[in-house]
């Protein structure tokens, strides 16, 4: 049995889109101030782990968190697209209430997480799972034995979920993907293992958020 690596998997910090429930997929949105201040309490949660490693999405959002993640750990941070999240197509911009209106056969394919179901222009969610599994896997696969964060979207940190618990695609989410929570996963031997989910104590001080600098 190889020696596993440890991966702490994070959620970029809020942006106003989050706020909104708007749909970003791959539009670029940065942190508001409640998100960058989530960025510097899991960056000092995850300061004393020993990270080797800090991979990012290169989207906005998530790039933002990782720098702050990779500055208190002393290391850089490398983009890697395969940890985009899914690409949400004419959705993208759209709130929940606005998809059912104006694409209800395609939000209840959604809402039903068919696997073979793609908004136009954008992905299926098997391919994006696929692709977000893989990447998890390459990417652990560099650090045997050593801790490494994965900075990423709520879309990919349930393909990971649904991947180490050997839970289908198409079954009702009941697990939280809350914003700049830390995620634990080991990978040995190829597969991913759960560990924890959804730690979000680092943010208890939540009224903190306020930033004059938004």
């Amino acid at each position: 049995m190889n020696e596993a690596t440890r991966l702490f998997v994070v959620r970029h910090g809020e942006t106003a889109w989050n706020a909104d429930k708007r749909i970003q997929g791959h539009t670029d949105i940065g942190l508001n101030a409640r998100g960058r201040w989530q960025a510097r309490c899991v960056a000092s949660a995850l300061a004393g782990e020993g990270l080797e490693a800090v991979y990012s999405s290169d989207l906005l959002r998530a790039a933002e968190t990782a720098a702050a993640i990779a500055a208190a750990a002393g290391r850089a941070v490398v983009h890697d697209l395969g940890l985009r999240e899914r690409a949400f197509g004419h959705f993208e911009g759209l709130t929940y209430d606005e998809i059912r209106r104006r694409h209800p056969e395609g939000a209840e394919r959604w809402r039903r997480r068919d696997p073979a179901f793609g908004p136009e222009g954008g992905e299926r969610l098997l391919d994006f799972s696929d692709r977000c599994v893989a990447t998890a896997l390459r990417l652990a696969a560099r650090h045997p034995g050593q801790a490494v964060a994965l900075v990423a979207h709520g879309g990919v940190l349930d393909c990971l979920y649904r991947a180490a618990t050997r839970i289908g695609l198409d079954a009702p989410r009941t697990w939280q993907l809350g914003n700049a929570s830390i995620n634990r996963l080991l990978h040995a031997d190829g597969a991913l293992v759960l560990v924890g989910w959804d730690d979000a104590a680092h943010l208890e001080g939540e009224a903190a958020a306020d930033d004059t600098s938004a």
